[in-house]
């Protein structure tokens, strides 16, 4: 009864839904390309063993690399179907696995567009990735004996609260679960709580994705271009953030220094670089090349650059901490051998996070003026950021091996 109702609201907000779209293609038209998959519509052929993930975008898209190349290698008779539910989520997967991999989107969960999508692919078993929970979708592939996998499973406490407001509908969606792979002790007992068996802790697949030599060689070739400046990064910033990464920004002290400013989202690039325009900032895009020496903000509006801007840095806070948005990933930042400011808010890496600061990889502030403060005092002491540096390096390697972990997990329950 309760997956009828839910099923029942989801058409009735069918309107909605295309009004969303449609909102969304006034800055990203490709929201508007392969409509049809949203709904199970699928013309392409497909080959006759297929291993499905899913990844809802960007972050858990390039997060997946290390598990998809092992399951290639410990499938090999079978493709990859890679499947997400944004066009930037997409992009990313042409630009990491080319042709490697076969794309489309995730239907949305009605219950005809679950089944004509399980009835075109029928793939062998899925994995989905982080927490992509459908009711609909788990209780199609249980009907059709298609395992499905969690992998690389995290759920917040507050995830986890407003989850167990719904039991009815929960408990059955996680227990379609054929096993979790989770990130952490606290995400396995929050996600069993919620009817999941089979959960092991498997640590985060994130530290297992090596960055690009490419992008570490860009990053270096900038840092000598842009010369003996200072250089501190504001990594995957949130909306609302910028004005308060600003207001940090006026505070910092360090004759020269360079802010390099990566919005989270590819549609806001134009949004920020108005806000800089409004409020005065000398600044210069990425498109349009190099800062130069009277440029005050370097605005990263490029996609899939993130370990050069990364490398270059002499330290970077990471967003969607400042407000209580829960945190982008650090990770990537410690493989990188970059130090790392966070705001208060982790919530969505609150262990990756509590790890890298114990270890001082990691330093925490409580708002704009005490990363002012912070940003201020690291510029001018090198020998504190090789410290960090040196942390944030044996952090990264200290945490590798989920890979090996979660693809063990699923060759074990595939077995059962």
């Amino acid at each position: 009864m309760a997956r009828l109702l839910y099923t029942l609201l989801i058409h009735l907000a069918t309107p909605l839904i295309l009004l969303r779209l449609l909102w969304r293609a006034r800055k990203q038209p490709e929201y508007l390309q392969h409509l049809g998959e949203r709904w199970g519509s699928y013309r392409s052929p497909v080959p006759n063993r297929l291993i499905w993930v899913h990844a809802v975008s960007v972050g858990e898209t390039r997060a997946a690399q290390p598990l998809i190349e092992a399951l290639k290698a410990a499938w090999p008779e079978h493709r990859i179907l890679l499947t997400c539910m944004t066009p930037t989520g997409r992009a990313a997967g042409r630009e990491v696995y080319a042709d490697g991999v076969i794309q489309a989107y995730l239907p949305y969960d009605y219950p005809s567009a679950v089944d004509c999508f399980f009835g075109h692919f029928s793939p062998s078993f899925g994995v989905l990735m982080e927490t992509e929970i459908w009711p609909n979708l788990l209780a199609g592939a249980q009907k059709r004996k298609i395992p499905v996998i969690l992998a690389n499973a995290r759920l917040s406490e507050r995830s986890a609260r407003g989850y167990g407001k719904l039991p009815a509908l929960v408990r059955p969606a996680f227990g379609a679960l054929h096993a979790v792979a989770a990130q952490t002790a606290g995400d396995a007992a929050r996600i069993a709580a919620l009817g999941a068996a089979n959960v092991t802790v498997c640590g985060n697949i994130k530290f297992d994705v090596t960055p690009a030599p490419e992008k570490i060689s860009l990053g270096r070739a900038w840092r000598e271009a842009i010369g003996q400046r200072r250089i501190w990064l504001a990594a995957s910033t949130r909306e609302g953030e910028e004005e308060l990464l600003l207001a940090a920004w006026r505070r910092v002290a360090v004759a020269g220094a360079l802010l390099v400013l990566v919005p989270r989202h590819p549609q806001r690039f134009d949004q920020v670089a108005e806000l800089l325009a409004r409020e005065g900032v000398a600044f210069v895009r990425r498109s349009a090349g190099l800062p130069q020496q009277d440029t005050a903000v370097w605005l990263g509006d490029s996609m899939g650059e993130m370990v050069a801007y990364y490398t270059q840095a002499e330290v970077a806070f990471v967003g969607g901490s400042l407000l209580p948005l829960g945190g982008q990933n650090l990770i990537e930042a410690a493989a990188c051998g970059c130090p790392v400011v966070v705001g208060p808010h982790t919530f969505n890496f609150q262990q990756a996070t509590a790890d890298a600061i114990a270890v001082g990889a990691a330093a925490r502030v409580e708002d704009a003026e005490g990363l002012a403060t912070t940003i201020n005092r690291l510029l001018r002491a090198d020998d504190e950021i090789e410290r960090m540096r040196l942390a944030a390096a044996s952090f990264a390697a200290a945490h590798c091996g989920a890979t090996a972990r979660t693809l063990t997990l699923i060759r074990d329950s595939l077995r059962a």
